[in-house]
């Protein structure tokens, strides 16, 4: 009778440890499904559409806020997308998403032009839930990347890649939604553009817009060899 107790026991003890390995491993593929927009509850939103940027149909339109975190080396960052003179492309990327490689690629691209002066800025999430070393690795040279949770709270994001258009002066999404390569988010943003009575996005601003004005620093500074992140740009924190 001890003997049969014992085996049951030493039974239901490797059950108990078979049943928590699968629960782990299905936590785990869960949270890889979720780390590239995918979702397996019934009862969740339907997923972004593929075919890319449309006009906000998320529950209600989502205002532009301006964006907070810390840039690659950890220094807090904020950057004023509402209320400004120019568009904003921002771009929703994951370390993790194999997807999002291209676009990482991409954005290193120094021939890189975003249509109608929007200026470009990658998001990822925060150092709680992406690897500050290697968003450091990714970071493309030129472009202004920040982790921040907060901002893919504050904008609704379903997963990565995801993409919004921001029209500054209004305050507004003009656009979202998700793409897989950056010619196909090129074509999306012409077509929001359009359908909002501005001008096709292939076609380049006229020279001199303020809307241009964030681009031409940029370009200008990259043309002196000063990257986001460069010590001249934080005189004060050797001190």
């Amino acid at each position: 009778m001890v003997a049969l107790v014992s085996i049951l026991a030493v039974a239901v003890g490797l059950l108990t440890l078979l049943v928590a390995g699968l629960l782990r491993s299905h936590a785990e593929i869960l949270r890889a499904l979720q780390t590239v927009g995918v979702s397996l509850d019934p009862d969740a939103p339907d997923p972004p559409s593929p075919t890319g940027l449309t006009s906000p149909g998320r529950g209600g339109a989502v205002p532009a806020v301006n964006v907070s975190g810390v840039d690659p080396s950890g220094a807090p960052v904020t950057f004023a997308v509402a209320g400004v003179e120019h568009r904003t492309l921002l771009a929703f990327l994951s370390s993790t998403c194999l997807t999002c490689r291209g676009f990482w690629d991409a954005f290193a691209d120094r021939r890189l032009s975003v249509p109608a002066g929007a200026r470009l800025l990658v998001i990822t999430k925060g150092q709680e839930a992406e690897s500050t070393s290697t968003i450091r690795k990714l970071a493309p040279p030129g472009v202004h990347t920040v982790l921040s949770s907060t901002a893919w709270e504050d904008y609704r994001i379903p997963g990565a890649p995801y993409f919004v258009l921001l029209e500054g002066a209004g305050g507004e999404v003009i656009g979202e939604g998700a793409a897989t390569t950056w010619d196909q988010v090129r074509d999306l943003m012409s077509v929001s553009l359009a359908d909002g009575g501005d001008h096709p996005a292939h076609d380049p601003p006229p020279m001199g817009r303020a809307q241009d004005r964030p681009n031409r620093v940029d370009a200008e500074l990259r043309a002196a060899g000063i990257e986001p992140g460069h010590p001249s740009l934080y005189p004060d924190r050797g001190e």
